[in-house]
């Protein structure tokens, strides 16, 4: 790992504490227009997003429907009843994006699957850095205003479900999370410009209380216009 890694980690909790507990839950409240372009509407229910630590898996409940629910791994999302009964299900999921845009219609199964694999990044970072087979290295810092915010880029493996294969970190002198920047390959590579904002500390841990992801420019610019993903999160919980 690289020293700033080290400090960040230590920064949010402690990679050694993190490893310590089984999972990571929040309630989530989305807008932006991103849903929308994909033929969804925007629903702001508050919904609890419960991700796995050690694999990738999260449960999002409720889902589409108050009586539902969405399950996720990297090679399978289902929608099923609160009892467990299966609604839908879609092997190998991310096959499914083939040859999408910006503006191809999802099926909630897209959906699931979106929300399943960012919702357990949003709860597992910085820690997923630290993970198996991820490559990370520092990169240039990133001037916000008057601040220098330190940059770590991060290549997933193949086997990792995310935005996509390669995404960039930024941190504040405090270390802790400012910016995470990505393509979603899953709907058309659009370049992305995420900013948290209002960290709160949870069972010894910091997270952000509010997601802001806007389309990115050529020079790395955040499109003010374009706000394509906004959640406000609260309620974390870390348990064993």
């Amino acid at each position: 790992m690289t020293t700033l890694l080290d400090e960040v980690l230590e920064a949010h909790g402690g990679l050694e504490r993190w490893n310590a507990h089984e999972k990571a839950s929040a309630m989530f409240v989305s807008g932006g227009g991103l849903i929308p372009l994909k033929g969804g509407l925007v629903n702001t229910t508050p919904r609890e997003g419960i991700a796995t630590i050690h694999r990738q898996s999260t449960i999002v409940d409720p889902f589409v429907r108050p009586d539902w629910r969405m399950v996720f791994t990297p090679d399978r999302v289902a929608i099923e009843t609160k009892d467990g009964a299966l609604v839908q299900e879609r092997l190998n999921p991310r096959d499914a994006f083939a040859g999408h845009t910006l503006t191809t219609f999802w099926d909630p199964l897209h959906l699931a699957y979106f929300n399943g694999y960012a919702r357990w990044t949003y709860l597992n970072t910085p820690f997923l850095l630290a993970r198996p087979g991820v490559e990370v290295t520092e990169i240039e810092p990133w001037q916000e205003g008057a601040e220098r915010w330190r940059g770590l880029r991060a290549a997933f493996p193949d086997s990792f479900a995310g935005h996509s294969r390669v995404q960039e970190f930024y941190f504040g002198d405090d270390r802790l999370l400012r910016r995470h920047d990505y393509r979603l390959e899953i709907g058309g590579n659009i370049a992305v410009a995420q900013y948290v904002h209002d960290l709160v500390k949870a069972d010894g841990f910091w997270f952000p209380t509010k997601r802001r992801a806007y389309a990115r420019a050529t020079d790395r610019s955040p499109v003010r216009d374009v706000l394509l993903i906004a959640i406000d999160l609260g309620n974390y919980q870390v348990s064993r």
